[in-house]
């Protein structure tokens, strides 16, 4: 007796199938676009816990595109074919995985093993969305995909750090002993239209409360340093990772570095705020620094980074200035 399907299979099957799990997160959406650009047809697979259907709307009606709700830390069975698999499912923010801490758990590591089955069992392509949190509070500066990290398995991040961490092994453990085909790319610091308000990050934080007159909140002295990356020039680096032949994580980021301090100073510039900088106590286990090391994917994809800070956080500002009812929601909440 066949196993009843997930859902029923109206996708129209046009060039490479691809599942991409967290379908409707602020990267899952964007790679779905590029996917799509690229001609593959698309299922897109989300519990909408922390995901949105706004990011998807403008896909409605689009024969090469089918969205299902369903938690894929669930068992995951599709009839057809699927030439990709696109484990993009996890929250991703501390706001997201200080609440959620056992679903975080569990899609790292119950939504990775479901996803690599129904890779396995299609034989599929699969790739995983890893994260410099890999590296935890890093010892060396920058840092390179041979850095181990130095991460605290125990503390509040640790639900995000370690399921992330065990489902790279569990991909390496599928390549090596099945034989898969599997990658495995560490983002760094995304910025980008489709991201949430209120998710906790410093970039869609600090234009909320400029854009709403809050007060922008550093924490710590504000020396603390990131490296963000444009939304697009990430998926790109995705894309060709998926296109390659090489099996051990990737860095894919923007190795331009900035303080937090720095950063608040620019939008506070660009959005001609009167908001000012309030300094407030530094979460515990908070990187000091991140900046990735991107020889390996210079070398292997010939990518990096093309879109200049200075555009990206203008287009970003811009989405957010037309964003009224999260921006009324966010103001609320910031009160």
């Amino acid at each position: 007796m066949s196993e009843p399907s997930l859902f029923p299979r109206d996708v129209v099957e046009q060039g490479p199938v691809s599942v991409v799990t967290g379908g409707s997160g602020f990267l899952g959406s964007h790679l779905t676009d590029r996917l799509l650009k690229e001609g593959h047809s698309v299922i897109a697979v989300d519990n909408l816990v922390t995901g949105n259907t706004r990011n998807i709307g403008h896909l409605a009606g689009n024969a090469r595109y089918r969205f299902v709700k369903h938690d894929v830390s669930q068992h995951i069975f599709l009839p057809g074919k699927v030439d990709y698999v696109w484990h993009f499912a996890s929250p991703a923010s501390p706001i997201d995985y200080l609440e959620l801490p056992i679903p975080t758990l569990k899609v790292g590591a119950l939504g990775t093993h479901n996803s690599l089955g129904l890779a396995k069992a299609k034989g599929a392509k699969y790739l995983l969305a890893s994260t410099s949190e890999c590296y935890g509070d890093p010892l060396i500066h920058p840092q390179r995909e041979d850095y181990w990290g130095n991460v605290n398995p125990i503390g509040p991040r640790g639900c995000y750090d370690e399921a992330k961490r065990f489902a790279e092994a569990m991909t390496m453990a599928y390549h090596r002993y099945h034989k898969m085909d599997t990658k495995i790319v560490r983002i760094f610091n995304t910025y980008g239209p489709r991201m949430r308000l209120r998710d906790g990050r410093v970039v869609p934080a600090f234009i909320g409360q400029a854009l709403t007159g809050r007060p922008l909140t550093v924490f710590g002295d504000g020396r603390q340093t990131r490296s963000f990356c444009y939304v697009s020039d990430l998926i790109d680096g995705i894309f060709r990772l998926s296109q390659s032949n090489f099996h051990e994580p990737v860095n894919v980021g923007n190795p331009h570095e900035m303080t937090i301090l720095e950063f608040g100073q620019h939008v506070q510039r660009i959005t001609e705020t009167k908001s000012e900088i309030e300094f407030r106590a530094l979460p515990q286990d908070d990187p000091k620094v991140r900046q990735p090391d991107i020889s390996r994917a210079k070398a292997l994809l010939g990518w990096e980074p093309k879109v200049p800070f200075a555009e990206g956080i203008v287009d970003t500002i811009e989405y957010f200035r037309g964003q009224e009812d999260q921006l009324a929601a966010f103001a609320q909440a910031e009160r």
